[in-house]
């Protein structure tokens, strides 16, 4: 199981704006691309997202569902990424003082993606969180995105 913290210099009302926005989502989500609602108002209840995640040379054209939404503490999903199986993603946003404590939790949950699951996978999922929530972060605590790409990708940041 892949859980990561991270505290975020902004309150849990800001995080969760980040959380909310579609447009933003492939700003933090690493590798994912091209996202789009496909049913519902993103992030309530039963809402989903369709995008891609580039892996190297495959392309895997997921689906995300909300299955719990209380804004501001907590989002869980459960991503669906066809022949690898579905995973919950868990992610509560504690108040720390004046930030947020954002603790995220994926794990699988049906599909080759738990008939497979073993430690290497799990230190790479790690790696992953990590990126991730320091992309999440940096977002939140910017106020404000990179500027965008007319393909919807962020444009690549200068050393």
């Amino acid at each position: 199981m892949a859980v990561r913290h991270r505290l975020i210099r902004k309150p849990p009302a800001e995080v969760w704006e980040v959380l909310s926005d579609v447009e933003r989502y492939g700003d933090w989500v690493v590798g994912a691309a091209q996202a789009q609602v496909g049913a519902g108002q993103w992030p309530e209840l039963g809402a989903t997202l369709r995008y891609e995640i580039r892996i190297g040379p495959f392309t895997l054209h997921n689906r995300t569902v909300v299955r719990r939404s209380e804004p501001t503490t907590v989002l869980e999903l459960e991503a669906d990424s066809g022949p690898l199986g579905t995973a919950r993603i868990a992610m509560e946003l504690r108040p720390w003082g004046e930030h947020t404590l954002i603790i995220f939790d994926e794990h699988p949950l049906r599909g080759a993606g738990g008939a497979l699951h073993n430690g290497l996978l799990d230190a790479a999922q790690q790696v992953r969180h990590r990126v991730m929530l320091g992309r999440l972060a940096r977002l939140c605590e910017a106020g404000e995105g990179p500027p965008r790409t007319t393909r919807g990708r962020p444009r690549p940041r200068r050393a």
